[in-house]
């Protein structure tokens, strides 16, 4: 029989104590890992509401374009859905929520509007999102948006296919006519002292072409082609800013994949029925709106702020001016043609001494797959806006061209001088806002700058 005989004192003291050694190191894992499994699930729990955070402050900012959009159209875009407050000057500011989330959270973004008429020059949106947690601090995202205007004559010449120039004086180039975006500031004329080489062409269809030719480009040219192989330069042509040598395309001021949405136009409703267009049309101080289904082929005067409905149908001639006849714009008077049919105004052109290009506006309505037919000339001055998307558009001149056209092709004849009216980029066409500048403020020194608007 074998008797048990018990380990001395200090064998069993040190067995002990290697067991409370390894207790205690096996207690500070588990303590560690469920400390460090508590830490990862707050972690992914303040990550998610992170990205919840973002969410909500953007859809503030959604809201807020909205508004802008819709208040443009109906003049409700401040009230409805959402009453914002407009009690203070131009501003407008809202809280959107509180909206409940899992697990007792809550979030809420507050929005504000620095300029609700969008009559500035850069309109701005600040959006501040705050996420309640049960625990720690809140989770809050900073976003400031700047807009502008989505023009239609954002750039000098753009067609959805082909441009081409001819002469071997031919340039373009830019100047501002409302610097301080103010129309009741009198407009600046082009001249030599105001120019700038901010002048821009672009074509959108990808396998058509930029024919420079020998023109001289002062600013930039885009392409919806690939490669900058479609836009060609002859000898004595240039693309670039000023002092570009000649025969060359400077590398920073041409783009591919140039893209441009050019709706279309329709004719508008109403105006005046009449059977025929004088010598004379408008009175000087007063609106007229005149629709009229003839051709105009003689001698034209405009007094006042005229608009022409024309109404004659794709494919036939509803403006035919040759010889000495042309269109003239008196001081003052502004001019809007719409029309699908076919335009010649040739011979004396369109004389239009308002510093302003949108004083004439020609606005091409034909959805017909046969183009229509636009020819321009130009004598002296040829100062105006076309907006034709399905029209080929000829400009011809041996002067100045003011202003932006836009067609399905454009050819520019002649020595003619074009020049971009940068203003142009503001020019109101009821087209929606559009972001120019976002910006996270993620420090506390950009957030303090809106603190004091922000704290509604």
């Amino acid at each position: 029989m074998k008797i048990y005989q018990p380990l001395p004192r200090s064998e069993r003291g040190a067995i002990l104590i290697v067991a409370m050694l390894l207790s205690a190191i096996i207690a500070i894992s588990l303590g560690t890992y469920v400390n460090l499994s508590i830490n990862s699930l707050k972690m992914a729990d303040r990550t998610f509401y992170n990205n919840a955070a973002m969410n909500l402050v953007e859809m503030g900012v959604e809201e807020a374009m909205w508004s802008y959009t819709d208040d443009s159209i109906t003049s409700t875009g401040w009230s409805t859905p959402v009453a914002w407050n407009t009690s203070t000057g131009n501003t407008a500011k809202t809280t959107f929520g509180p909206y409940n989330y899992s697990g007792n959270v809550t979030g809420s973004v507050k929005v504000y509007v620095t300029d609700r008429t969008g009559l500035g020059a850069s309109p701005m949106i600040i959006a501040r999102s705050i996420i309640t947690l049960p625990r720690g601090a809140p989770i809050e995202k900073w976003i400031e948006i700047t807009l502008s205007k989505r023009s239609k004559f954002a750039l000098g010449l753009v067609a959805k296919n082909s441009i081409q120039f001819s002469g071997n004086n031919a340039s373009v180039d830019s100047w501002n006519s409302d610097p301080d975006n103010d129309p009741s500031t009198a407009a600046i004329p082009y001249s030599g002292g105001v120019a700038n080489d901010a002048g821009s062409i672009g074509s959108v269809d990808v396998s058509s072409t930029i024919s420079v030719n020998n023109a001289d480009i002062w600013g930039t040219a885009a392409t919806g082609a690939p490669t900058t192989a479609a836009i060609g330069v002859g000898p004595n042509g240039r693309v670039g800013p000023y002092g570009t040598p000649g025969n060359t395309l400077d590398p920073g001021s041409v783009s591919t994949d140039f893209t441009a949405n050019l709706e279309d136009v329709a004719l508008p409703a109403g105006g005046l029925p009449t059977g025929a267009i004088g010598a004379t049309v408008g009175v000087t101080g007063t609106t007229t709106v005149l629709r009229f289904g003839g051709t105009i082929s003689a001698n034209l005067e405009v007094y006042g702020d005229v608009t022409l409905i024309l109404t004659a149908p794709a494919g036939t001639s509803a403006i035919s001016q040759t010889g000495p006849r042309g269109i003239e714009i008196k001081p003052g008077a502004t001019l809007k043609i719409y029309t699908a049919g076919d335009v010649q105004i040739a011979g004396n052109g369109v004389l239009n001494p308002n510093s302003q290009p949108s004083s004439f506006q020609l606005w091409g309505t034909s959805t017909s797959a046969v183009l229509q037919d636009i020819k321009i000339a130009g004598n002296g001055t040829l100062s105006g806006l076309c907006y034709a998307p399905n029209a080929a558009l000829t400009i011809n001149g041996n002067g100045d061209v003011c202003g932006s056209f836009v067609a399905n092709t454009i050819k520019v004849t002649g020595n003619a001088a074009f020049h971009y009216d940068e203003s142009l980029e503001n020019f109101e066409t009821d087209d929606p806002y559009g972001i120019s500048k976002w910006r996270e403020l993620t420090t506390a020194a950009d957030r303090a700058a809106y603190s004091a608007m922000m704290s509604f």
